[in-house]
């Protein structure tokens, strides 16, 4: 029988500990740690994460029934006022600069993505997490409400979130939006909450195609009319010029407006691009993909820790939400091993029953059928 580390453990290989030891060093506040360390405090709030720990007190006591298993991590149990003072108190910038270096590791640029085109295809849209106004008054976004905003780019082919920044819940989605940057060749699909024509004109000279949906009280002026198939969902294909005094003082460029009527929905739609090449019907697929980064909200908020916190203050509300961008991305990196079909989710419920189990990932996540002996080499996860 061959020996395995827990899952756990195999879980978190594609982390560099060196990478992470010299993140933590530049991100580091006050004097130097003593009684537990960065990688103490990202082991103990990443299992939290991926086995349903609901409080400081919760996550003490689990580490100190596992201390055994955590040697092989490199870690150790840590108090619950270690944990929060940590928390509180050292940047999260440690877990945003760890999640992008994790990426980059893990990303595969796929554009598996069901359609014709091999062009990257990414979802935009951003997800307000709600917090009490009493408990977090700096967060206040309304007279009666507090909250913060996770922005996402989801590549639709990976379901990888491959652009992510947090911001204030009463920021406009526009303002982090303008700051990822998107491959040149890629197609972006966002809703109305992105209007800005002056980007509009950005994304087309940078060679990054977008679908969107028209505002209905939009000026513009019809170019061209394109033909369209009778008897189509299509109703109309046009080339357009915005000319509202706005639009022309922000540089908007000529787009394309698409009708369509959705058989689902019994709905019109008017959706903008400044692809002129792809089919109308293939403009309409694309913004309905947009459903896709929906999907990863409510996944990650069903799931993951994002709505009930450990801390009080921004810097812990910070740390603990980019830990669970971590751990969406470290299950999003092991579906490869996963039996076809499985999702992020399922992957998630099967690790957090056996978090410190000795049993490989593979075997895991490809369970051998009953009565059957399959034989399960210990899965590796290349780097």
């Amino acid at each position: 029988m061959s020996h395995h580390n827990t899952a756990f453990h195999q879980l978190l290989q594609p982390i560099s500990r060196h990478e992470f030891e010299s993140l933590a060093k530049q991100h580091h506040i006050g004097q130097k740690l003593r009684s537990a360390s960065r990688w103490d405090q990202f082991i103990g709030l990443s299992m939290s994460q991926l086995s349903c720990r609901q409080s400081l007190r919760d996550i003490e006591s689990n580490l100190l029934s596992q201390q055994n298993k955590l040697y092989h991590l490199g870690a150790k149990p840590i108090a619950r006022t270690t944990l929060a003072r940590l928390n509180e108190q050292q940047p999260y910038e440690l877990y945003q600069a760890l999640f992008y270096k994790l990426l980059a590791r893990c990303a595969t640029r796929s554009t598996n993505h069901k359609f014709r085109f091999k062009n990257p295809l990414y979802s935009l849209d951003a997800s307000v997490i709600d917090l009490s106004l009493k408990i977090f008054p700096w967060a206040k976004c309304h007279q009666t409400k507090a909250a913060v905003k996770l922005h996402v780019g989801l590549n639709n082919a990976s379901l990888i979130p491959e652009f992510v920044a947090l911001g204030d819940g009463k920021e406009s989605d526009m303002i982090k939006g303008r700051q990822f940057t998107f491959p040149k060749g890629s197609i972006v699909a966002f809703d109305k909450g992105y209007v800005d024509y002056g980007w509009y004109g950005s994304l087309t000279k940078q060679g990054v195609s977008f679908v969107t949906r028209i505002r209905p009280k939009a000026v513009y002026s019809v170019l061209k009319r394109n033909s369209v198939k009778p008897n189509s969902q299509v109703m109309y294909d046009q080339i357009i010029q915005l000319d509202s005094d706005h639009a022309i003082k922000q540089g908007a460029p000529k787009l394309r407006l698409v009708g369509y009527d959705c058989p689902e929905t019994n709905k019109h739609y008017r959706f903008l691009t400044n692809n002129f090449t792809l089919a109308a019907n293939t403009i309409a697929a694309i913004y309905k993909r947009r459903w896709d980064v929906e999907i990863f909200f409510k996944t990650i908020k069903q799931n993951l820790k994002i709505k009930a916190f450990l801390g009080t203050s921004r810097n812990a509300i910070l740390t603990q939400i980019w830990i669970a961008m971590i751990s969406y991305l470290l299950l999003a990196y092991v579906q490869h091993c996963a039996r076809k079909g499985w999702s992020v989710q399922r992957i998630l419920r099967v690790v957090q029953v056996n978090l410190f189990d000795k049993k490989s990932l593979f075997e895991l996540l490809n369970p051998s059928p009953p009565n059957q002996q399959k034989s399960d080499p210990q899965m590796r996860i290349a780097l």
